[in-house]
């Protein structure tokens, strides 16, 4: 059985920005906000608000969860968690909820346009899908991946963000 192993030193401190990037809560996010709109439709049919509060409280449930996690599992044997910590975990974890403001302001805002809210949500799954794309390449960018690696994740993250899209329409037909 693996067990993980307990870290019997002091914390070193947070380690150099240019040493390494992280979007990991931004396509995470963009990710759960593509799977949040791409399956809301299934439980009935829901109003424009409703749609706009769920992806924004699922993205603020994900990202406690994410502190919770990381905090518990990240802890120091025989220390408790500083409070600096726990806020520098919550905003390394905020993207989550960010990834969802984009596609929930397309759904928001598509009825000062008219739009239905079945093209809004399919203007907002487009959006978490080129944020998925988009802040996959760019991490990998900045971590001075080879073109080659940026554009075959930025793939990986278009076929991921595609199973949601034909879920949808899986789902909406």
């Amino acid at each position: 059985m693996n067990r993980p192993v307990a870290r019997e030193t002091a914390p070193q401190g947070p380690e150099p920005a240019s040493a390494r990037t992280d979007y990991t809560g931004a396509v995470y996010g963009s990710l759960l906000a593509a799977s949040v709109v791409a399956t809301a439709g299934t439980a009935g049919e829901f109003p424009r608000l409703q749609l706009v509060v769920l992806l924004l409280v699922t993205g603020l449930v994900f990202w406690a969860a994410h502190v919770y996690a990381r905090l518990a599992g990240e802890r120091f044997v025989g220390q408790t968690t500083p409070w600096s910590e726990v806020r520098r975990v919550a905003r390394h974890e905020w993207s989550i909820v960010e990834a969802a403001t984009l596609p929930a302001a397309a759904i928001a805002v598509g009825a000062v346009f008219g739009i239905d809210l079945e093209t809004c949500g399919w203007i907002a799954l487009g959006i978490a899908v080129a944020q998925m794309v988009g802040w996959s390449c760019l991490g990998a960018r900045k971590a001075g991946a080879s073109r080659r690696q940026v554009v075959l994740e930025g793939l990986v993250n278009l076929v991921l963000g595609l199973v949601i899209v034909a879920a949808k329409g899986a789902l909406s037909h």
